[in-house]
């Protein structure tokens, strides 16, 4: 059910999107939100610890079924944003190259199909507002408001988790992106005003209460208005290197279990960093130290010692910028100036990198005064015109309206 004002409000702009475009009233209407990680980059996918939030900034799907529109057994998927239908037959689900941002529709109808689940055909209307090609997970989003749609139409007895692991595989078999299990996990199982810790390995995940405004503080995504241009590449380049520098540890340690970076430690990294590859040893020890940061940062939270908790997010940037290499001057720029500022106790890159967002912990009073002071100098430095987006944490995936 519709709870509280924003949500009633996006759930009528689905709805009148969905009218302009078929005609008629929707009968359902799914949301999933984006996230933002306050630390944990580039751990997912090495079985790692991530602390991600959800924020209120999400993708709605609002649809009906088919039989409306005859029984020619097709999805019809417009998009807003793109200003494109998608039309295609459940008997036949593939990529269509033409428009990438249909492989993240399709990509989960397909792994639904494999999953051994029947489908019926539908016809939808998405819409959002989490910024495309920030490093917020609007992909994610996506998948999962579309899965979560799914779920509820066709009646699937699906768990949360099972639904979130789908989602990971259709990006990851149909879009073509290795992602982690982050994105997708915080989308489905996120609880209002907490993080959440994943263990990627064993998928068993805890919210950690925030309780900012209690603290005084306020959770800031940046958008430094770089766009992720070599993202997908550069992202399936790191998680080779971190793949390579397993495969060399289990040679210089026979003895001992190594299958993912998640097992290796400090100690045994100290012990091979001068006969692995400068590049690999820089990537291998971002992820060991960025886990550790993870763990502690928890239990920074949980005794309410933010500014601590703000110092491991600027050690956070160092390393991915210094040893995982995937920040960008432009980026780098933002996070000083943010540093740098009055009120503010900590910031980094967040999301793959290459451009896109900064997270930053700021006392709420001093907000309003970032916005101009910060924002205005960047500018005259860099040339972009960042945007400023105070978050929320908000809550998982739902459904929002059964009309």
């Amino acid at each position: 059910m519709l709870t509280g004002p924003y949500l009633q409000a996006r759930a009528e702009e689905a709805a009148r999107v969905f009218r302009q475009c078929f005609g008629s009233e929707p009968v359902s209407i799914a949301r999933a939100p984006g996230r933002v990680n306050l630390i944990g980059e580039h751990t997912d996918y090495n079985d790692g610890f991530v602390l991600p939030v959800a924020i209120n900034r999400d993708v709605l799907v609002a649809c009906d079924f088919a039989g409306a529109t005859g029984d020619d057994g097709k999805v019809r998927i417009y998009s807003r944003h793109y200003d494109e239908m998608d039309e295609f037959s459940l008997a036949a689900i593939t990529v269509d190259k033409e428009k990438p941002w249909t492989a993240y529709c399709r990509g989960v109808l397909r792994v639904f199909q494999e999953a051994g689940f029947e489908l019926r055909p539908f016809r939808a209307a998405v819409t959002g507002n989490v910024p495309q090609g920030a490093g917020l997970s609007s992909s994610a989003a996506l998948e999962v408001a579309i899965a979560t749609l799914l779920k509820e139409i066709c009646a699937l007895a699906l768990s949360p988790e099972s639904l979130a692991l789908l989602c990971q595989r259709a990006e990851n078999d149909f879009a073509g992106m290795r992602c982690g299990i982050m994105d997708q996990f915080v989308s489905v199982l996120a609880e209002p005003d907490s993080a959440l810790l994943i263990d990627c390995r064993s998928l068993e995940h805890t919210s950690v209460p925030l309780s900012l405004s209690d603290a005084g503080l306020s959770l800031v995504v940046v958008d430094s208005g770089v766009r992720r241009g070599l993202v997908d590449s550069q992202y399936n380049l790191r998680r080779q290197q971190c793949e390579t520098a397993v495969s060399l540890l289990q040679k210089l340690e026979p003895g001992r279990r190594l299958t993912h970076l998640r097992d290796v430690d400090a100690a045994l990294l100290d012990r091979h960093v001068c006969v692995l590859p400068p590049v690999v040893a820089r990537r291998c020890r971002h992820v060991v130290a960025e886990n550790e940061r993870v763990l502690t940062g928890v239990g920074l939270i949980r005794q309410g010692k933010f500014s601590e908790f703000g110092e491991l997010l600027n050690a956070s940037h160092e390393s991915l910028r210094d040893d995982f290499g995937v920040s960008h001057p432009d980026v780098d720029v933002l996070v000083e100036l943010t540093q740098a500022y009055p009120g503010a106790l900590g910031a980094r890159m967040t999301g793959a990198g290459f451009g896109g967002c900064i997270v930053a912990l700021l006392t709420s009073d001093s907000v309003a005064g970032y916005r101009s002071q910060v924002v205005r100098r960047y500018r005259e430095i860099t040339g972009n015109h960042s945007k400023v987006l105070e978050c929320s944490p908000a809550a998982g995936a739902n459904i929002i309206g059964d009309r």
